[in-house]
Parts: structure tokens; C-alpha cells; sequence
């Protein structure tokens, strides 16, 4: 269901979007500008005031003839200290800007990341996620701290720089300007239309290794047993070795792309050499001015030169950014209802499916299915796996909207349900319990972050994990491992059963939760929910007859209907 883009954007477009996202911090970025700005100057006429101590030197009329040559030599100090001072103060705020502009894209990312959860998130290529929220957005620091900024110091400093030789002569300014094109703009549009979509392929690739090496570490155990290691670790090299030479490529274009900038470098500084020798030839120009122009030519290639060597990493760093803009920008299936000032408190008063027909794409899962779910029952759901017992699950907690009919709680459409109010109504076990790399006892309190120490303890008691718990060495602050790898399937499900019974909302969603227990311990559970949801609304689903026991009232699902 995912909505695939067309084509891309171009770079100007990349670029425009993400400098959108410097607005909060624009004053600090015109400063760094203007800080890069006169730091260059400096370093410029720096050799140019060390021309005119050679033009002074040799009897020469210059700007500085009141100088005294020691008076000179302290000015070209004072430059010279300046320019570091200044260079210093502009990377200081070029890379706060892009470390606070990270944080801020992490958080609208992962902020969009949840908007799009779970409708267009599930199927969607995990590693390729983890690529982009950690190496995408990280090379983004690049785009912010060397490409903005440079850009606008290189106008700038060239603008200054074609006045200043162009007050010697007209045609002597536009000459400069030229080279600066060239050097600053051509050579770096030519390497870009060259690399651009190399630079995409390389960061689509990279995502995908990094999915196929999530995919191996969680499958190592199956890798092993079958003898599979050998094919995973070929591929891997496969993989390997096709991103090599994607970076062996990207390396050969940067290494051309240098050579003709530093070719164009040297034929604008002796071709402005020997034009303004043309010019001292015809008269327009004195000796001061031809060793003034070509100094200040010479010497004034440090910005588009940055800016020149801009496009080397910045075809990755706009593909990065496509990737980033394309998580922000996408649309999700399922629009998040906020709270009204003047909405009432939801109160559960039941729950009902009146004709709802739901498809995956194409694949329809539910056909004009309808059913009642009054308060204070328990409703049993019995079927087959994919008979859409889950699907109707998720329906009910508005993971995905129905494609017609309607899907009600307390009478009202979950559609015009605000988001925050139908999920304090809504408790949702899952079959598969995720844990976090965190302690059990905060790992249950995500039903209720703020739950005391004794309501995470009733909880896990009525979901039949508190014996459990109290084996183990650090009790309920034992670190569950990554992906709970230290735990079971039935303890992982009686950790999320406790999620649920901590959450205490009247409208309890139970998909699976006894599926990876012995009989004994889902006796246990079945009991516990007896007793514990008295006052609730339960939807039971399950494939086992045994579960079943508990319902008031048992349907079977088969192919999307109700029997």
C-alpha cells in the first residue's frame, strides 16, 4: 500500500526543501555567512597586501603609500589573525547549526516514522530505515555545515572580489567573473548531472546491506542449523563488492571532478596574467594594476574552490536527503484526530463491525463482515490462520481505515474517534510481544509510564509472570537482552498480557495470547482474565479451542465472514 514516487526531485529542489528547515536557526546561519565572508576577505588581501609591499618596494604607486613598510607588515598580522579568528567563529556556528538541525530531523522523522505506523510501515524494508534515521541523516551534517554555508560565502566573496578587480578595469571584473562560474557552478553542475544517480544507487544499496545483514543476525540460529553460512556470507560479499565499486566509481568521478578544477584554476590565473598584460600593452592598465589583478585572481579561488569540491560527496548527501524528504513528506493511510477543546470524554459503552469489507491492496481479507461486541462480554473469535481474526483487531484499534461499512465504539465511528481518546479506551495485545532493550518493570510500565512500582507488581500477578520475575537476580530490574532474547515466547506474552491489565481500559483486544503457553500456564492466564476483566469488554481471538472457554459468546471466522 505504500505510495511510490514517480521520480525524483531534482537537486535544486533537494536543497531548497532542506535549507526550509534552517528558518529556526536563520540568524545564527546569516552570521556564519557573514563570518566566512570576511574571514576569506582577509586571507585575500592578505596577498594582496603583500603585492603591494613588492609594488612599494619597487617604487610603485599603491593604496598604501602613507604605510610605512612596518605599518604594512602589522596589517598583514592583524589579517592574518583575523582570518583564523574568523574561520573558526564561522565553523563553530555552521556545525551547531547542523548538530541542533540533526536533532530537530530526528524528531520529525521519527514523528513521521509514527504517523506512518503501522498501515504504510508494515512489509517496508526495516534496514533500509535504520539506514535512513542513523547514516542519511548523519551525512545531512555535510549539506548543513559545508554546503549552505559555502555556497553563500562564495557569492558573496566572489561579488566583492569582481568589484575590487573590476574597479582596476571592466573587462578585468568580467574576466573574473567567468572564472568564478566556471570553477564555482559549471564544473560542479557537470560532476553532479554525472554522479547524481550513482550517489542514490550507492545509499539504496547501502540501505539494503544493512537489511541484509539485520536479516542474518536475527536468523543465525537458522543459518547455522541448515548450513546456510556459506550462502549468506557469499552474498554478503556480493553485496559487498557491487557497493565497492559503486564507491571505486563515485572516488573516479571526485578524482576527475579536481583535476579540471584545478586546470581551470591555473588557466583563469595566467589567462588573467596575460589579459591584463594585453591591457597594460594598450595603456588601460599600469603596473600596479596587472600584479594587483592577478594576485587578487590568484588569490581568490578559496570559496568556489569549496564550493567546487561541494559536489564530490554532495550527489550522497542530496540522495541521503531524498530519502529523509521522502519519510517526511509521505502521506500516511491513517490521519491522526486530535483532541477538541470541547470534546467530551470518550465513555466505552460497546463495540460493533456493521458491513465491513477491508482489503490488502487487492487481497480482500474481510466481505461485509458484521459483528456486536457488548460491554461486559467476552467475545470469543475462533478461525484458521489468515482468516482476518487479526485484521479485525487492528481495525478496531484504527491501525487501518475499512474500505466500507464502519468499524464503531460507543456508537461513534472510530474514523471521528480522536486518536488519544480511542487508545486510552483500547488495550492490544499482540502475538508477538516486542520488549525493549530495557528492565522488565519498565518494560510492563509501558502501559502506564507512570505507574508505581506496586501497579507494575499487580500487574504482572494477574497476568501470572510475578513468580517469574521474582527468580530471577535483579527481579523486576533485570535487563530483558536485545529483543528479549533472554526471555521466552510465553514470557514475553505474559509481560504483554501485564501491559494490557496495567493500561486497565474497558475495551481489552487479545490476539493470540495464550499461542506460545502450555496448558497449565493459559489456565492460569484464562482465569486471571475471568477475574480481571468482569467490568470489560473482551475480544478474544484465537486458533485454540481451548482458549474458547473463557468467551460468553464464540464466532469462527472463516475467509473474512462469520459463522
Amino acid at each position: 500500500m505504500r505510495e511510490e514516487r514517480k521520480g525524483r526531485r531534482s537537486g535544486i529542489q533537494i536543497m531548497a526543501r532542506l535549507i526550509g528547515l534552517v528558518r529556526p536557526l536563520l540568524h545564527i546561519m546569516t552570521g556564519a555567512v557573514l563570518l566566512g565572508v570576511l574571514g576569506y576577505l582577509c586571507a585575500i588581501f592578505l596577498t594582496i597586501l603583500a603585492g603591494q609591499g613588492l609594488l612599494k618596494g619597487l617604487g610603485e604607486n599603491t593604496f598604501f603609500d602613507s604605510f610605512t613598510t612596518g605599518n604594512l607588515f602589522l596589517l598583514m598580522g592583524i589579517l592574518a589573525v583575523l582570518r583564523g579568528l574568523l574561520h573558526y567563529a564561522e565553523q563553530y556556528c555552521n556545525h551547531f547549526i547542523a548538530f541542533k538541525l540533526l536533532a530537530i530531523i530526528r524528531h520529525k522523522v521519527f514523528a513521521a516514522l509514527r504517523k506512518l505506523c503501522p498501515a504504510k510501515l508494515e512489509g517496508r524494508d526495516k534496514g533500509n530505515l535504520i539506514s535512513i534515521i542513523t547514516t542519511d541523516i548523519e551525512l545531512l551534517e555535510v549539506f548543513y555545515a559545508h554546503t549552505i554555508s559555502p555556497v553563500a560565502i562564495a557569492f558573496l566573496t566572489s561579488l566583492v572580489m569582481i568589484l575590487f578587480i573590476g574597479s582596476y578595469h571592466v573587462l578585468a571584473g568580467l574576466f573574473a567573473l567567468a572564472a568564478y562560474v566556471v570553477v564555482g557552478v559549471l564544473i560542479p553542475l557537470w560532476n553532479g548531472k554525472r554522479g547524481g544517480g550513482r550517489g542514490m544507487e550507492f545509499r539504496t544499496g547501502f540501505g539494503e546491506l544493512n537489511s541484509f545483514v539485520l536479516d542474518s543476525l536475527r536468523g543465525l540460529d537458522e543459518t547455522i542449523q541448515y548450513g546456510q553460512g556459506e550462502n549468506r556470507m557469499k552474498e554478503m560479499e556480493e553485496r559487498s563488492v557491487k557497493l565497492g565499486n559503486l564507491q571505486k566509481n563515485l572516488s573516479c568521478l571526485e578524482g576527475a571532478q579536481r583535476s579540471f578544477t584545478t586546470l581551470a584554476i591555473l588557466v583563469f590565473s595566467f589567462g588573467m596574467l596575460f589579459f591584463t598584460l594585453y591591457l597594460g600593452r594598450q595603456g588601460e592598465l599600469d603596473f600596479s594594476g596587472i600584479l594587483t589583478c592577478t594576485i587578487a585572481m590568484m588569490g581568490s579561488f578559496g570559496p568556489v574552490t569549496a564550493l567546487s569540491s561541494l559536489s564530490n560527496n554532495l550527489n550522497q548527501t542530496l540522495a541521503s536527503g531524498e530519502r529523509v524528504l521522502s519519510i517526511l513528506e509521505e502521506k500516511p493511510l491513517v490521519e491522526e484526530i486530535p483532541v477538541r477543546a470541547d470534546a467530551a470524554n470518550l465513555v466505552f459503552t460497546g463495540a460493533k463491525a456493521e458491513h465491513v469489507t477491508f482489503a490488502y491492496e487487492k487481497e480482500v481479507i474481510l466481505k461485509d463482515y458484521s459483528l456486536e461486541m457488548p460491554k461486559g462480554k467476552i467475545i470469543g473469535i475462533h478461525g484458521a490462520s489468515g482468516s482476518g481474526k487479526s485484521t479485525l483487531l487492528k481495525l478496531l484499534m484504527r491501525f487501518w481505515d475499512v474500505d466500507q461499512g464502519a468499524v464503531k465504539i460507543s456508537g461513534k465511528d472510530v474514523g471521528q474517534i480522536p486518536t488519544s481518546q480511542l487508545r486510552d479506551t483500547e488495550s492490544y495485545v499482540t502475538q508477538e510481544t516486542h520488549l525493549f532493550h530495557d528492565s522488565i518493570a519498565n518494560n510492563i510500565a509501558i502501559g502506564k509510564p507512570k505507574a508505581s512500582r506496586e501497579e507494575v507488581i499487580e500487574a504482572a500477578k494477574k497476568a501470572s509472570i510475578h513468580e517469574f520475575i521474582m527468580t530471577l537476580p535483579k527481579g523486576y530490574d533485570t535487563e530483558v537482552g536485545e529483543l528479549g532474547d533472554t526471555l521466552s515466547g510465553g514470557e514475553k506474552q505474559r509481560i504483554g498480557v501485564a501491559r494490557a491489565f496495567l493500561h486497565d481500559a474497558p475495551f481489552l483486544l487479545l490476539d493470540e495470547p495464550t499461542s506460545n503457553l502450555d496448558s497449565l500456564n493459559e489456565g492460569i492466564i484464562l482465569k486471571s482474565l475471568k477475574e480481571s476483566c468482569r467490568l470489560k469488554t473482551v475480544v478474544l481471538v484465537s486458533h485454540r479451542r481451548s482458549t474458547m472457554n473463557l468467551a460468553d459468546k464464540i464466532y469462527t471466522m472463516d475467509n473474512g465472514r462469520i459463522s
